[in-house]
């Protein structure tokens, strides 16, 4: 049954064009990854499905309904949550703080509650700093805190943003783990935006491939991994 539906959107950054045509599909609890090279429209094409950047033209559909258009607090209510590149958490506030955030649009205390038990069980060293300065981790430890915070929303969908990015090899794996741990225990979908396209394709069922604001390949990641054009472009050989 497929989780998100995304049409044929075009997104333009003034007269540039940023998305052509692009279309693709999540599945439910489905890990998708979407790999490409700097500049090639990955984030875009996350922020255009939360609404922060709205397509010209196409549709996004989440389940049934036709998101297109809709405000990000809207997208984040019907169950789509971001954690952005960069992780972006707020440095003086506490790790539990920020995780707070994350539930800004729930009001059912027990729920927030036992969803922060969760994260914390997927996260043990954001409960061993829950009082400490967010600011002061590790790079490693914000990127878990960045998608903790994602997580509080309770989301169907969860879209990352290069949660590998600028972390050491050992922390690459710890979060990949943690990634396939969520997907399997919460039937929660995902994509996955990534330029570590190895850690992408090993944890994905499906694949697709950005170049210039356009999908030009797509299939399983098996597939992609044993693409000529995508070892030489985007797995180092």
């Amino acid at each position: 049954m497929t989780s998100l539906t995304v049409e044929n959107i075009n997104v333009y950054y003034g007269v540039r064009a940023a998305l052509r045509d692009v279309s693709l599909e999540v599945g439910e609890a489905e890990i998708v990854a979407l790999i490409g090279s700097n500049g090639a429209g990955k984030t875009t094409t996350l922020r255009a499905i939360m609404g922060l950047t709205p397509p010209k033209s196409g549709r996004i559909i989440f389940g049934s309904r036709q998101i297109s258009g809709l405000a990000p607090p809207s997208v984040v209510g019907l169950g789509i949550t971001l954690s952005p590149e960069g992780r972006r958490v707020f440095p003086q506030m506490s790790v539990e703080e920020n995780l707070q955030l994350g539930a800004y649009l729930k009001s059912d205390k027990d729920e927030i509650s036992r969803t922060m038990e969760r994260v914390y069980g997927y996260f043990p060293r954001l409960l061993e700093r829950r009082t400490q300065a967010a600011g002061s981790m590790s790079g490693g430890e914000q990127q878990m805190l960045a998608i903790g915070r994602a997580l509080m929303a309770r989301p169907k969908l969860l879209l990352l943003d290069e949660p590998s990015l600028g972390l050491a090899p050992i922390r690459v794996q710890e979060i990949g783990k943690i990634i396939e741990e969520i997907n399997r225990e919460e039937g929660i979908s995902i994509i996955l935006v990534e330029q570590n396209a190895n850690m992408a394709l090993r944890l994905c069922q499906r694949a697709y491939v950005i170049e210039s604001g356009a999908i030009s390949l797509s299939g399983t990641g098996a597939e992609l991994a044993a693409s000529e054009h995508v070892r030489r472009a985007y797995l180092g050989g």
